[in-house]
């Protein structure tokens, strides 16, 4: 197998800090706090919206379910799958919302996206 001898080597950068165009930044590591604190309004209405939604369907196929409504099993079915869907995605954002609001340790409004 042939080697190859006439290879070019350059050397390193003796600074690790930079990078190939020579600057010292890196934009990917850069934050701002106050970015961190937007609350996402969009964001905490769907929740609450897909939340109270689910818990209404939930609450439908309940009561089709139990006999208190009429209905067939196939849309009590449908139903609690529907609430399920729904009730889950709210639950989730809503939560990490009120304990970013109360301050929790981890949680922060910056973990919900923002629309």
């Amino acid at each position: 197998m042939a080697s190859r001898r006439n290879v070019q080597y350059s050397r390193l950068a003796t600074d690790e800090d930079e990078d190939y165009n020579g600057r010292g930044d890196d934009r990917r590591f850069d934050y701002t706090p106050k970015s961190f604190d937007k609350v996402p309004w969009k964001s905490i209405g769907l929740a609450l919206f897909l939340l109270s939604l689910g818990s209404l369907l939930l609450f439908l196929s309940y009561f089709i379910f139990t006999g208190h409504m009429g209905g067939d099993m196939s849309q009590a079915y449908g139903l609690l799958a529907l609430g399920i869907l729904t009730f889950l995605p709210g639950f989730y954002e809503t939560r990490i919302a009120y304990y970013a609001w109360r301050g929790a340790k981890g949680f922060r409004f910056a973990s919900i996206p923002d629309y």
